[in-house]
């Protein structure tokens, strides 16, 4: 991807941002958002910035202590790498892309791709990369990767895919000494860490780092009180986790799943945490329908099958692995009729 006028600029004045966040965390990151604002012409940009500005005038806003948490123990080229793929590649290019090639090829692209990932054998690697690339020509730089196994073997991807940002869905039993050296050496991945209440000492390793890293839950409607009620907050706030990712398990029913968002939505407007809420499959169709009119967000099986709201495959005869990416989104998701759910 060729740098243009408007990312070198992006570029200049996130690394003084970056600069001047340890010493006034408050007052630097506002300005960067007020200066993001007044740049952004796309309309996710436009809303996500008014959002986070509103949320800033909140002098007492949890959000605060995170950002000051954040920046004093996470690697600067992290940040900044990080930072640019998702905010600039995904959400400011690579947005303007989605737009266009949804014109061009009359389908909905997503903004961004979730794998459940199986063995990772070199010829299954080689096919994830193949998909990527494609969705890198439309304009998808947003990556969400749920390995089974083989996390490290993931690594290879993210480092052979460096424009891209990607999250990497994994337990703490998982953070070996070589799954951890990857997390420090790629800036432009972020890893999610499954919570467990008797586990939070494994996300001071990556503190030690200066890796960056996010939470994750899976629910169901058991689980539904303790996240109305903020439990479930309270308890990942504990870790200092950037974002706490809710994940539906498969066959969660839809009105848990729309109750669930409500209690996100409320507590990220309320700013009760100090962790940002996000429901996996609502907030990731949410930012795509206002990227590009059309809701639309993708999840594949470890087979390579394109998945609705409740798991099962929406074109069993239609593999991500023998068409690849592009040929899927072509044939499963003409722009009149997609309806398609993350997992």
């Amino acid at each position: 991807m060729e740098k243009n006028m408007s990312r070198i600029l992006i570029e200049t004045v996130v690394k003084t941002t970056l600069k001047n966040l340890k010493e006034d965390p408050e007052r630097s990151i506002r300005n960067l958002v007020d200066m993001a604002l007044h740049f952004s012409d796309g309309r996710f940009q436009q809303s996500f910035f008014q959002a986070a500005q509103t949320m800033l005038g909140n002098e007492n806003s949890p959000y605060y202590g995170l950002v000051r948490d954040l920046t004093s123990y996470t690697d600067t080229e992290h940040l900044f790498t990080f930072g640019m793929n998702l905010g600039y590649n995904s959400c400011t290019y690579g947005a303007q892309q989605i737009r266009q090639n949804e014109e061009r090829l009359r389908q909905d692209i997503p903004w961004t791709v979730l794998f459940q990932m199986g063995e990772l054998s070199p010829v299954r690697l080689a096919e994830y990369g193949a998909a990527i690339s494609e969705g890198e020509e439309l304009g998808v730089y947003t990556w969400m990767l749920f390995p089974t196994a083989d996390h490290e073997k993931a690594l290879d991807l993210i480092r052979d895919h460096s424009d891209s940002a990607f999250f990497l869905f994994c337990a703490p039993e998982d953070l070996s000494p070589n799954l951890l050296d990857g997390f420090s050496e790629l800036k432009n991945l972020m890893p999610v860490i499954r919570y467990r209440e008797e586990q939070t000492e494994r996300y001071a390793r990556l503190r030690a780092l200066g890796v960056p890293y996010c939470a994750w839950l899976p629910y169901g409607e058991d689980d539904l009180a303790a996240i109305q009620d903020g439990e479930v907050f309270l308890g990942v706030q504990q870790t200092k986790a950037v974002f706490t990712a809710l994940v539906p398990r498969q066959g969660c029913p839809e009105e848990v799943r729309l109750q669930v968002q409500q209690a996100v939505e409320q507590a990220r407007n309320e700013q009760r945490y100090q962790t940002i809420p996000w429901e996996l499959e609502r907030d990731n169709r949410r930012v795509d329908e206002i990227i590009s009119d059309g809701a639309c967000a993708v999840c594949f099986d470890q087979e390579g099958h394109l998945l609705d709201s409740n798991g099962s495959p929406i074109r069993p005869d239609l593999g991500l692995f023998e068409h690849g990416l592009t040929e899927v989104l072509r044939l499963a998701c003409p722009k009149e009729t997609l309806e398609v759910k993350a997992q």
